[in-house]
């Protein structure tokens, strides 16, 4: 904490090193919940850079009392994905999650074989497919938590609900999130 503190001081002051490490830093956790909500690279890379010239310009109202800069980033990039769900919610209906099928994101092990790596890539599409199923408010939870790592305390901070309300989502989305991983898995064996 102190040393993001140091940095963001740093990034105000013109550091453009500084500036270079923040990137460094967050922009893969950036990048991931972007993509964890969108389901798409190019949506995904859009977005992360969008999101880094919003922090860029507001960075000056990060108050360091309020709690770690992690937290004010994990904000700023909710409500930006917020505000991308509302601007693009009649076009959701007729995007395809399979625009990025054939992409790998995170890498298997360089020691783990085709099939390995194949199985762990079918693992994460059919995570991502059935995230988007659910809604925004439990998908969001969902992520910040078992995605993301943040506690409980940092994700009602993140997202301005009490904690007991996170924890309610956060139950209620992973219940829906295994029916819809049970209902695809169905789905894809024969029977």
């Amino acid at each position: 904490m102190e040393a993001d503190r140091e940095l963001t001081a740093r990034c105000l002051a013109g550091d453009d090193e500084a500036w270079e490490r923040l990137l460094k830093t967050y922009s893969g956790k950036v990048y991931n919940l972007c993509y964890r909500f969108t389901g798409s690279t190019s949506t995904a890379e859009e977005l992360t850079q969008e999101i880094f010239v919003k922090i860029f310009q507001t960075l000056a109202s990060f108050d360091p009392a309020q709690g770690p800069f992690g937290v004010w980033l994990h904000r700023v990039t909710r409500n930006h994905l917020v505000d991308h769900y509302r601007r693009t919610s009649r076009d959701r209906a007729t995007v395809s999650l399979d625009d990025d099928a054939g992409i790998i994101h995170p890498r298997a092990a360089p020691s783990a074989g085709p099939a390995t790596r194949v199985e762990s890539r079918e693992r994460r599409e059919l995570i991502q497919a059935a995230l988007a199923e659910l809604s925004p408010d439990m998908r969001e939870v969902v992520i910040l938590r078992d995605l993301q790592d943040l506690d409980y305390a940092e994700i009602a901070q993140v997202l301005g609900l009490p904690a007991g309300t996170v924890k309610s989502r956060l139950n209620r989305g992973r219940m829906e999130l295994g029916r819809a991983l049970k209902r695809m898995l169905k789905g894809e064996m024969p029977e």
